[in-house]
């Protein structure tokens, strides 16, 4: 089983890019997208690419956030919007802005996730922070409810040094502050795992270059692309490429390749 994750950061751009021409040649299995700023009338016609299940969570905001997923088989069930998950309405803020779709085959779920970024202001971070604290409960619960989870997506955490160029000066910005570090330490010591750093314990790769100055072509960047998995998924993991062959976003598409203990899930 293939999975990709990518931040399209906007889907009609990316798309006039050329990414679903590149897509197209990928032999995925499943898509998970994230910050797509668009509304369903104005994705593009390349965005429903055909013999595709597609399922979107849109932000109510125009031109804002928004997470996508497509398999080429129908799941047994889709939930969009962490709301749907745990039943509640305490997720009416964040569900607004279109950040969680969940698919399920047979006892594996696959989630497309983008997670806030705090870094435009003290209120989004802390916002970012809340979001974080009652995130990871529900992925436990659905652990301890017997599901596999290959969550997917943008967490906007570098997690450790290795994860970005510049580690020094970003100690105190979002995406590296320590209690952001720490929660992500948390999640992954309670039985999940990064499954491109248990793959490659040592290796400096990035998936986000920011805009500014030279940073993508001196690869001064960040990783905060992943796929985050319970164990029998993660031992199902068999390699995991960032591809940077072209640029559809400021983000570069994470594609993770499974073997066969992950069909017997499904």
């Amino acid at each position: 089983m293939r999975i990709i994750t990518f931040n399209v950061n906007g889907v009609r751009a990316a798309t006039r890019k050329g990414f679903w021409d590149w897509f197209a040649e990928q032999e995925a299995d499943i898509l998970c997208l994230q910050e797509l700023k668009a509304h369903e009338h104005q994705l593009p016609r390349e965005a429903r690419p055909e013999g595709w299940h597609a399922f979107f969570h849109f932000a109510e905001k125009p031109g804002y956030s928004g997470v996508a997923l497509y398999a080429r088989r129908a799941p047994d069930a889709v939930f969009t919007g962490l709301g749907s998950v745990d039943g509640s309405g305490d997720w009416r803020d964040m569900d607004a802005e279109g950040r969680f779709l969940r698919a399920d085959f047979g006892r594996l779920s696959i989630i497309s996730l983008y997670v806030p970024s705090g870094s435009s202001s003290a209120a989004r971070q802390a916002g970012k922070m809340a979001f974080l604290e009652r995130f990871l409960p529900l992925m436990r619960a659905l652990r301890d409810a017997g599901r596999e989870l290959i969550v997917c997506g943008d967490i906007n955490i570098a997690h450790q040094r290795i994860d970005l160029k510049n580690w020094r000066g970003n100690q105190r910005h979002s995406g590296f502050l320590p209690e952001e570090r720490a929660w992500m330490s948390a999640w992954l010591n309670d039985g999940f795992t990064d499954v491109f750093r248990a793959l490659y314990p040592d290796r400096e790769q990035y998936s986000w270059w920011s805009n500014r100055g030279r940073a993508r072509e001196n690869n001064v960047g960040w990783r905060i692309d992943y796929h985050i998995c319970t164990p029998v998924a993660a031992r199902a993991a068999r390699q995991v490429e960032v591809y940077t062959g072209q640029w559809f976003s400021d983000h570069a598409p994470v594609i993770a390749d499974f073997g066969e203990e992950l069909h017997g899930q499904g």
